[in-house]
């Protein structure tokens, strides 16, 4: 029998290391058609070029033809990568606001944006989310890094960028991510997570920058050609 009096022994914490969550989002496909245009195509190629060289542990892609297409064109310029789709790398609204929450400026304009939820897209939006935050955020259990590329939407980059950086459940509105445009979030044992890069066209020429961006946005920033 053990003695009472004598402390059990310490578990010994698991190992954990740090996630680098890289999010690109599809590559342009018009007006969010099924299939990415030429230039789409051409920004997809670049991006994957880009990455070549990052020891991947996972490449994952929502179900939509513009995600699924651009994901294999990233693919393909990598070594031994097969994407795998994933429901929760969706086009779907992650987090429906509510007035009260809102600047009262920036209210009607951000509803009138979202429009009203259809039966069931409020559950549904919030069941991909949980999925989407346990799949990607926070660091690994191990002792090595984890580098996983996600080829989604604006909406969840947004949600995600939004989540890192601690700001309001709202503030992923305002966030908006060029086509083919990379971010990269880092989550790290010891800290908080750190958002490294954010709609990043570095690997892009000037001609194939700032497409799906906000027009008003693009118009006035674009030119700048950064």
């Amino acid at each position: 029998m053990p003695n009472p009096a004598t402390p059990a022994p310490a578990l010994t914490p698991a190992a954990t290391a740090t996630r680098y969550l890289y999010l690109a989002r599809h590559g342009d496909a018009g007006h969010e058609g099924p299939v990415l245009t030429e230039a789409g195509r051409r920004q997809a190629g670049l991006l994957g070029r880009r990455l070549a060289g990052v020891p991947w542990d996972a490449v994952h892609h929502g179900p939509l033809g513009r995600a699924a297409e651009t994901a294999r064109l990233v693919a393909a310029e990598l070594d031994g990568v097969v994407p795998q789709e994933a429901e929760w790398a969706g086009d779907y609204v992650p987090y429906w606001p509510e007035r009260a929450e809102l600047p009262a400026a920036h209210a009607d304009r951000i509803l009138g944006f979202l429009g009203d939820p259809e039966p069931g897209e409020r559950e549904a939006g919030d069941r991909l989310l949980r999925e989407a935050m346990a799949h990607c955020t926070g660091p690994v259990a191990g002792t090595a890094p984890r580098h996983e590329l996600v080829v989604t939407h604006s909406f969840l980059i947004g949600w995600l960028v939004r989540a890192a950086l601690d700001a309001p459940d709202w503030r992923w509105a305002g966030l908006s991510p060029c086509n083919a445009a990379l971010t990269v979030i880092r989550y790290a044992p010891d800290r908080p997570a750190s958002v490294l890069l954010h709609n990043d066209m570095a690997h892009l020429p000037a001609e194939l920058k700032w497409t799906g961006f906000p027009e008003q946005y693009a118009a006035e920033f674009g030119g700048y050609g950064v």
